[in-house]
């Protein structure tokens, strides 16, 4: 329960209708996608940044933790209240501001879907790079708070390179403006890319103008199918080294490919058991050579076939189905973004197959394989301590695995509080106690999402 005190403070920011204090009505806002529990004392709904501030500032005053929070689509743990006090919901900040389409950009509030911004760029022959499979519900601001990414990001990069700027409020409770509306800008320390991916640790965004991207003129697909995931790895290695770079390149290994099997039969051949969809776009004159330079590469011991696929859309929509699908093996998911250089992924699938039977897990494997981002799925039972406990030693040498391989433990879905004991495996004690530094320059009573990122 809250005191009396910052209640009172509350109702005189947010009307009654945008605050939340009873717990049947702050239990939506207790989890993620992460499936822990964490129940909040109130929730509130701004709508200005000024009331964000005016919320900020409370919390500064009585040292209240104040979590950020979209949909609630992170599989990290990230927009948990997990030292309670209140969470910030974002989701009614959901306005398109201006599209601009001379200069290229569009500004919205943090509570527009992802999906929103790519309709309204559309209708002006434009769309925004980063394209998560929840693009249908999660918030712009979630994407820019973990640097979301997706499909094409092979080719056109994260999150923090579509953005132009930002408005937001810190943890001290000042607004600020960060970059500026033109392409090029050097004025200033770059705060627009620090605030993106921190999870809302720094600042809260109330607004962003962001970078669109012309839509291709032309998309062609490539299908590869292959007799184990190690040729796989070799293919994909082999077509990121050519210099015709596809707009995606998703893996699915032989857990994945059985799993739509079961749910799509008929949909893939019966033999692959490691499976490469690609895409390629650009002036239709461009596609054919790209996509024989492409199938070329895929030209591996153990390839069985590469073709160029007509009809991807229901392949496509399978593979963004993929994760739901994981529970039909299993009730839980321990579920790692972990990415290499796309030369050692040969090494990587190979390491997380023997880690597997090692450990005697379950393990699924998919994901954007161009940048060397894998999906790594451990499937547990969470009843079965025994299980659970292989799993955890499992997840400790997966990551020794991938930083021993020159690899990163989070490609894009954040550290939240499910990858922080880890962190200090890749960030040396210095650079963390800079980071450290930096936070409290913005946050100096460390209200904002406390007890992430940080071991």
């Amino acid at each position: 329960m809250l005191a009396p005190d910052i209640l009172a403070g509350l109702t005189g920011i947010l009307p009654e209708e945008r605050l939340f204090t009873d717990p049947v009505d702050c239990y939506a806002y207790a989890y993620d996608n992460s499936r822990r529990f964490f129940p909040p004392q109130a929730v509130v709904f701004p709508l200005s940044a000024e009331e964000i501030q005016a919320v900020v500032q409370l919390c500064n005053h009585y040292q209240i933790p104040l979590t950020a929070r979209g949909r609630g689509t992170g599989t990290a743990g990230g927009s948990q209240p997990e030292q309670g006090g209140i969470v910030l919901s974002l989701e009614r900040m959901n306005r398109i501001l201006k599209v601009d389409p001379a200069n290229k950009m569009i500004v919205c509030e943090p509570g527009v879907l992802n999906q929103e911004v790519q309709t309204a760029a559309k209708a002006h022959g434009f769309f925004w790079p980063p394209d998560p499979s929840s693009a249908a519900y999660c918030t712009i601001g979630g994407n820019l708070a973990t640097c979301a990414a997706g499909p094409h990001a092979v080719k056109y990069g994260v999150t923090r390179d579509h953005v132009l700027g930002l408005k937001a409020v810190t943890g001290n409770g000042e607004i600020i403006r960060t970059g500026c509306n033109t392409t090029k800008g050097v004025v200033g320390y770059d705060l627009t890319r620090l605030i993106i991916g921190s999870e809302g640790t720094l600042a809260i965004i109330t607004e962003a103008t962001l970078k669109l991207t012309p839509l291709p003129h032309a998309t062609a697909g490539i299908t590869a199918q292959f007799e184990d995931t190690i040729s796989c790895a070799h293919a994909i290695a082999a077509i990121m080294a050519q210099p015709f770079i596809p707009s995606a390149l998703e893996f699915l290994d032989n857990g994945a490919l059985n799993l739509i099997r079961n749910r799509h039969p008929g949909m893939l051949p019966e033999a692959a058991k490691a499976f490469l969809m690609i895409e390629v776009d650009g002036a239709a004159s461009e596609l054919p050579a790209a996509s024989e330079a492409i199938i070329k590469a895929c030209q591996v011991d153990g390839l069985i076939l590469a073709q160029p696929a007509h009809d991807t859309e229901a392949l496509w929509a399978a593979r963004k189905a993929l994760s739901p699908l994981l529970r039909d093996i299993a009730p839980k998911k321990i579920n790692e973004d972990i990415a290499v250089p796309v030369s050692r992924l040969p090494q990587l699938l190979k390491g997380l197959e023997d880690l597997s039977a090692q450990y005697q897990i379950a393990n699924v494997n998919f994901g954007h394989a161009g940048n060397g981002n894998i999906h790594v799925n451990l499937l547990v039972n969470p009843d079965d301590t025994e299980e659970m406990h292989r799993a955890e030693r499992c997840l400790a040498e997966v990551f020794s695995l991938v930083l021993g391989l020159g690899g990163t433990l989070s490609g894009e879905h954040g550290v939240g509080s499910a990858k922080m004991p880890f962190v200090d495996q890749e960030i040396d004690p210095i650079t963390i106690n800079l980071m450290k530094k930096i936070k409290t320059t913005f946050d100096s009573r460390s209200i904002l999402n406390p007890g992430k990122l940080f071991p």
